[in-house]
């Protein structure tokens, strides 16, 4: 080890004393590992934001893809005939949807209305947090206007990094999924 002390000051010695201090300064040796540094964690950060919105946006499909289909069974009137519970209903979204989801984070909740016109959305959320009380199961009968609205807490993993996606307390998006529509005859 000694001599390879001593061999590096030899060399650096000499580069000083035939070029000067100056020409240390303008040595390019490391530049693509520092450039890659500095910015290596900045791109890093933001691709994994951009993976993460993808799949809140596709995590976001598929819940409402899962509503559509669950909702079939009230408008055919499958729901009414079979006395469906919401635990019964929320099964049938789980069902389509157990790839990304829990089934106990998700929650239903089932409106009744007279016309189009006096649908009203309801919306879970107070100061950021899930207001699972809030919900209702009304199936409703023949010609009925429903409000089927899912629900569903998705944590969001990156926290500052992910641009705002969270909508929530605690780093969770609220993901919604609606299906509006008048029953069949049955």
């Amino acid at each position: 080890m000694p001599e390879m002390k001593s061999s590096f000051r030899v060399r650096v010695g000499r580069f000083l004393s035939v070029r000067g201090p100056r020409a240390l300064v303008r040595r390019q040796d490391g530049n693509a590992a520092v450039e890659f540094a500095l910015v290596a964690a900045p791109f890093f950060a933001l691709l994994i934001a951009i993976l993460e919105t993808a799949l809140v946006f596709f995590a976001q499909q598929v819940l409402q893809t899962a509503t559509t289909e669950a909702s079939r069974l009230i408008m055919t009137g499958q729901a009414q005939s079979g006395a469906m519970t919401a635990t019964q209903f929320k099964q049938a979204v789980c069902n389509d949807a157990a790839a990304l989801f829990g089934c106990s984070g998700i929650y239903v909740n089932v409106q009744t209305f007279s016309s189009f016109s006096s649908v009203s959305q309801l919306n879970p959320l107070s100061n950021g947090n899930f207001n699972s009380a809030a919900m209702n199961y009304s199936i409703g009968t023949q010609g009925d206007i429903e409000l089927v609205q899912v629900f569903y807490e998705w944590p969001v993993l990156t926290g500052p990094l992910s641009f705002n996606i969270s909508n929530m307390n605690g780093n969770s998006r609220l993901l919604m999924a609606t299906a509006v529509f008048r029953n069949e005859p049955y």
